[in-house]
Order: structure tokens, then C-alpha cells, then sequence
């Protein structure tokens, strides 16, 4: 599998989640990126809310985020970035048919 099929497979997974973390005003810090690796290691893929009255942009937070945490942001849409863990990004897109 490509990353681009590991990518949609994992879009199409995220679907039917919704956002469980949300960044607000208060932006990025220690406790949101604990709450996002505690949540990849019990899910593997959540969802994360950029809301508007936070200062960060989607694609500026998921870079932090990635690089925090060790996550990989499958997508960024509007203010929406679907994350997964390491793991499961590396088994799938490694995964043969």
C-alpha cells in the first residue's frame, strides 16, 4: 500500500469520528500535546479542532503537534486535522496485498 492509499483508507476511518480535542485561545501547550498522545495511544486516529478564536492555523498547529509528539497528520482540512500515531501510519502504508 502507498502512503497515498494508506492515507485514504486512513480518511475514510476518520470519517465517522469527531473532533475530541479542541484548540482554543489558549493554544498549544504541554497538557494538549499529553491529552493528544494519551488519546493516539487508546484510538490511534482522533480528530483535532482548530477553533477560530485560537491564534494558531490548522496546518501551524499540526506541524507543532507533529513534531511534539511524534503524530502524523494524515489531513488538514479547514480546521481539522485527523491525526494518527506512528505506528499505525508506518504498518499501513508498509502494509502488501
Amino acid at each position: 500500500m502507498t502512503e497515498k492509499d494508506a492515507r485514504k483508507e486512513l480518511m475514510r476511518r476518520a470519517n465517522e469520528l469527531n473532533p475530541t480535542v479542541h484548540i482554543g485561545k489558549d493554544g498549544l501547550d504541554q497538557g494538549l500535546y499529553d491529552e493528544i498522545t494519551n488519546q493516539l495511544k487508546k484510538n490511534r486516529l482522533i480528530k483535532v479542532k482548530v477553533l477560530s478564536n485560537s491564534d494558531d492555523g490548522a496546518k501551524d498547529a499540526a506541524t507543532a503537534i507533529e513534531e511534539a509528539t511524534g503524530a502524523v497528520a494524515v489531513d488538514v482540512r479547514g480546521g481539522v486535522i485527523v491525526l494518527t500515531d506512528k505506528r499505525t501510519w508506518t504498518s499501513l502504508s508498509q502494509k502488501k496485498f
